[in-house]
Formats: C-alpha cells, sequence, structure tokens
C-alpha cells in the first residue's frame, strides 16, 4: 500500500475560529488547529467560546503561564463539577465527591494519598518489568512482517496490560475492558451513538463493582485491593469510592500510554533524523519519553469551573462559568519552549502539561513513563527503520488525541 500524501489532518485556517466547535469529536479528527491555537495565544488567549451542541459558552485557555495557574488554583477553579468538556457541557459529573479526579480540597486530598499508595514506585517494580518484557515481545512479533497495524497489535496491548496487572484483573476479561474504555472516551469513527458511549461506561462501572466486592472479601496486594480495604477519616471508603476510581484508573492508565505510543511512531517517521538520533544513543530513554509526551498531548484539554468572579491573564470570568485548559496549545506555547513546533527528542527542559500541573497531577504519571520508556527501549533494540504502510487513522475525541490506526513496516 502507498503511504499517504495528504495530511491527515487537514490544516484549519484562523479565519475558521467564529464557527469552530471544539466540543465536537470530528473538529479533533479532522483538522490541524495549530493555527488557530496559534493565533489564539497571540490575540485572544482566555476565549469565549460560542455555545455549541445545546451547553452554554466556555473559556479557552491557551498559554502556557494561564493554564498552570488554573491548574494550580483549585479554590478558583473547581474540578468538582466535572474535569472534561462533554461531562461540563452536560451540566456536571455524577462522581464528583467520590472519584478523586473530580473531587476537590481535604477528601480529594483523602483520596489522592490513598491512590498514591497503589502507584508507589517501589508498588509498580514488578508491574514495569513486565510490561518491559511484553513490550519487548509485542516489537520482536512485528519486525519483519510486511506490515503491522501498530495502534492495534503492540500498543494496544501494553498500557491495558500494565494496568491491568495492578489491578489484577483477570486475563480473560481484559479484551472485553479494552473495548469498553476505548468507547468511553474516543471512538473510530464520527457515527458512535450517546448511549454506545453510556452504556460502556456503566459497563466498566458495573464489572469493576462486582471485582471490588469479591476483592473486599479476599484481599490482594493490588490496586483494586487497596482502595477496596482503605480507610480515610478512620472510615472504609464506599463502595461508589471504591468502583468510581477504579473506572478513573482504568481509562486513564490506558488511553494516555497508548496513544503516546502509537504518535511516537508515527513522529519517528515523520522525523527520521530524531529516530536515528535516539537509535544510536545520542539522547536519553527519559528525555525521548518526555518529548513525545509533549508532542503528542494525548489530552487534548481538561476542564475546570469557576468558583467565583475572577480575573485570567485580565479576562473577566463570572462565577459557575466553564474553563477548559486546552494541554494541546500550552504545549506548543512559544513563550514557554524553544521552537516548539520542533520535535526535538534532547528537550531541556521539558516541562510539558500531558500530565496536567498541581493539585490534580496525574498519579499514573510514573507508570505511564515507565511503559513508554520500556517501549522506546525495545524499538531502539530491535528496529533499525520505521516505515509508514498506510493511512493513520485518528480517534473521534474532544478529550483525546491520537490514532486507532497505524499501519507500518518495523524493519531490523
Amino acid at each position: 500500500m502507498t503511504p499517504p500524501t495528504t495530511p491527515v489532518r487537514t490544516p484549519l485556517p484562523p479565519s475558521a475560529l467564529p464557527g469552530l466547535d471544539l466540543s465536537d469529536p470530528a473538529t479533533h479528527a479532522r483538522h490541524d488547529l495549530s493555527e488557530i491555537w496559534r493565533t489564539l495565544r497571540a490575540e485572544d488567549p482566555v476565549h469565549l467560546h460560542r455555545p455549541a451542541g445545546g451547553g452554554p459558552a466556555f473559556w479557552v485557555v491557551t498559554r502556557f503561564a494561564d493554564a498552570t495557574e488554573v491548574y494550580r488554583a483549585p479554590d478558583r477553579f473547581t474540578s468538582a463539577r466535572g474535569n472534561v468538556l462533554a461531562s461540563l457541557l452536560q451540566g456536571g459529573d455524577s462522581a464528583s465527591g467520590v472519584m478523586a479526579a473530580v473531587t476537590d480540597g481535604p477528601r480529594h486530598r483523602e483520596l489522592r494519598r490513598v491512590l498514591l499508595k497503589a502507584f508507589s514506585p517501589r508498588a509498580l517494580t514488578g508491574v514495569v518489568e513486565k510490561v518491559e518484557k511484553a513490550g519487548h515481545d509485542l516489537v520482536a512479533a512485528a519486525v519483519g512482517r510486511p506490515e503491522c497495524d501498530f495502534a492495534e497489535d503492540v500498543a494496544g496491548h501494553l498500557p491495558l496490560k500494565a494496568i491491568c496487572d495492578l489491578l489484577d484483573v483477570p486475563e480473560q476479561d481484559r479484551a472485553f475492558l479494552l473495548r469498553l474504555t476505548r468507547t468511553a472516551l474516543s471512538s473510530d469513527g464520527p457515527d458512535q451513538s450517546p448511549f454506545d458511549v453510556w452504556q460502556a461506561r456503566n459497563d466498566i462501572l458495573a464489572y469493576f463493582g462486582e471485582l471490588a466486592t469479591s476483592r473486599r472479601e479476599r484481599p490482594g496486594t493490588d490496586a483494586v485491593s487497596v482502595l477496596a480495604t482503605a480507610e480515610t477519616e478512620g472510615r472504609p471508603l464506599t463502595m461508589d469510592e471504591v468502583v468510581a476510581n477504579c473506572y478513573s484508573l482504568i481509562l486513564g492508565g490506558d488511553e494516555t500510554s497508548r496513544l503516546s505510543m502509537i504518535g511516537a511512531v508515527l513522529a519517528f517517521i515523520e522525523h527520521p533524523a530524531q529516530w536515528r538520533a535516539f537509535k544510536n544513543g545520542e539522547v536519553s530513554v527519559d528525555a525521548a519519553v518526555d518529548e513525545v509526551l509533549r508532542w503528542t498531548t494525548p489530552a487534548l484539554h481538561f476542564g475546570r469551573t469557576a468558583t467565583a468572579d475572577t480575573l485570567l491573564n485580565g479576562v473577566s470570568i463570572a462565577s459557575g462559568d466553564i474553563v477548559t485548559v486546552w494541554n494541546a496549545s500550552a504545549n506548543r506555547d512559544e513563550s514557554a519552549f524553544t521552537d516548539p513546533d520542533r520535535f526535538d527528542l534532547g528537550r531541556m527542559p521539558n516541562k510539558h502539561l500531558s500530565f496536567g500541573h498541581g493539585p490534580h497531577y496525574c498519579v499514573g504519571a510514573y507508570l505511564g513513563r515507565a511503559e513508554i520508556a520500556g517501549l522506546l527501549k525495545a524499538l531502539r533494540e530491535q528496529v533499525d527503520r520505521m516505515e509508514l504502510t498506510g493511512r493513520p487513522e485518528p480517534i473521534y475525541s474532544s478529550m483525546l488525541s491520537g490514532f486507532s490506526s497505524l499501519p507500518v513496516r518495523l524493519v531490523a
């Protein structure tokens, strides 16, 4: 198959800004918004987005400095009403107060403390070793084949294996969970119904309800058992809290790393000099991981709600307003990154926002970096060059960015 000669996403000019709908998954699947972000950063960095999809207007924050200000100030910009645009536009997140990601204040700190026990480097040692071996074996199986779909055949297995190992999800249930996680936050095409999303999310919750009940009765050392047996302020977590945080872990633990891995291979193909530098050991694995995360920015945005009338970069924001922080723009901010539109595996420093910032900084960041590092090492050890053999297929999501299919040839 002949590799594509036209961009996967069509560049959208700044003139399209008045009609832009950032809440529409098709906007991100079909268009390259680089010029839109560049214009907003320069001219309107705290931009009021028109009402769309029957929901209210919302603020779009595009500069790095403003993004970090929002992330660091949960007293002014709370996650408690939801942390993604889709749920905020629908009136809020039903998991508020029970899921750490959509809880603030003392309760958030208590839930986060419990989660960090399961995600400490010591607790993850065995998980990381297993995922590194799995990455080595999956790459070895793909090398030399006429074609493989890197998204399905390699990246589709690794992060889910790691998070399922951490949660001790039975092997026979993992393919089922992968299908559910992909449906819950994104889709492979534009025609997925809201019912499909609702059903997938409820199926995940139901699954972990059963698993958590059994672990509460017969606990092990896995993350589900940690949550099911934890106490905060002298009382056990409720089953709603256990299940909601398992749901958050399985979604966050799979999507971010998987999409970064897929995007890394495409970036290596599109920037062969950077691949040779990495292959030859001219840049460290750790630096390469951070640049992959910055470059791919798998979580396009996070959402907040203003708790009172406030100012952000001189712009008046009213109490109750929805505020969205667009990592996809902040990670390319010229004031924060030198030559930000260059894929530079040796970039130092590299304080990207792909894992968020502030009190809600991703609890799984250590594991996510380790997963990506394991894959990059497997590629460096076993692959000489990578070739695109077909058209990459982007996912449809207003929250996530990446590809559901990446046909490639890996040559030893």
